[in-house]
């Protein structure tokens, strides 16, 4: 095991002996709140996942996406109402309250202030999509929790699907092509694919791994948004924006679906495992190649589809 990965696991040596874990919620702009507070609070909800409790939350929000400002007090009052959770006035003093935190916000701009004090707390968390609206401060964050010695992971729910999971676990040997669709709602704020494209490409990497060399923005027939990556090996993936969430993975073995979602169980039940080993399901390094792809994305489609070098979308941001 890696000393990095060591010293976060003996970080939460004190959390695999608790019976509940207190879990603190950063961010109440989004409907992940209240569906995996159900999945952890509630033994009767279908995807129950034992093992902690949502105890309490930090609104937040942000006065210039409608769909944060104008969802945060509904569900911050779900929260208190229908689960007892308790709102703080500060990040700092939610995390004197909990052992865990999910950081939700839906807008990735603050998502690198909002984890400073949680860091800093020593607060093992995971980071709902997108990680940060920048691939430098993605970089940052995973720098900051190496620093700290704090477990941080960020993850699509979209990655543990069944079907993806399967490939992803060697069910047709190497990969050497995928395709990924799933919408790809637009926010002026963030890069194009790091809104709701994100899961599209999250599944595309679950099926193909780290590697991607180059990436090229164009369209497809139908003027939907289509990238193409080429991996070492002579492997590729695609992304298209479609309505729905679905893709196809080749490989030695054969075929096979990928890409659709299962819901947010699956993730739950990953994430809940994360608090209590302290081991992330998902590496930074593929976290943060995930994010220089759409980056990449987005650099192409300002130079009229040509193609861009991920190593040199990491490079600039590594400055």
């Amino acid at each position: 095991m890696k000393p990095y990965l060591l010293l976060t696991s003996l970080l939460c040596a004190s959390l695999l002996n608790a019976a509940d874990l207190r879990i603190g919620i950063i961010g109440c702009d989004t409907s992940h709140v209240t569906a995996f507070t159900e999945s952890i609070n509630n033994p009767e909800a279908k995807f129950y996942v034992p093992g902690g409790k949502v105890v309490g939350a930090f609104k937040g929000g942000s006065k210039d996406i409608e769909s944060s400002w104008s969802r945060v007090e509904g569900y911050a009052k779900t929260l208190q109402e229908k689960y007892g959770v308790k709102m703080y006035d500060t990040i700092e003093d939610l995390c004197q309250n909990v052992d865990a935190v999910l950081l939700e916000s839906v807008d990735g701009r603050p998502h690198l202030d909002q984890v400073r004090p949680v860091l800093k707390a020593k607060k093992i968390v995971y980071i709902d999509k997108p990680m940060a609206a920048s691939l430098r401060d993605v970089l940052e964050i995973f720098r900051l929790a190496k620093q700290a010695g704090v477990p941080v992971f960020s993850s699509s729910g979209l990655r543990f699907g069944k079907n993806t999971q399967a490939v992803r676990n060697g069910s047709l040997g190497r990969v050497h092509y995928a395709e990924t669709y799933g919408p790809c709602s637009i926010e002026p704020t963030h890069p194009d694919l790091f809104w709701y494209g994100i899961h599209g490409v999250e599944s595309l990497f679950t099926a193909l791994g780290t590697g991607c060399e180059t990436v090229q923005r164009g369209k497809t027939a139908e003027g939907a948004i289509e990238v193409v990556g080429t991996w070492t090996g002579n492997r590729k993936g695609i992304y298209r924006e479609e309505k729905n969430f679905r893709g196809l993975a080749k490989g030695e073995k054969g075929e096979a679906p990928v890409g659709g979602f299962d819901g947010y169980g699956p993730l739950v039940a990953e994430i809940m495992k994360f608090f209590k080993t302290g081991i992330p399901p998902v590496s930074p390094e593929e976290t943060i190649e995930i994010f220089a792809f759409m980056e990449a994305a987005d650099e192409s489609k300002a130079k009229d589809g040509a193609p861009v070098q991920i190593a040199d979308v990491l490079r600039k941001n590594l400055k």
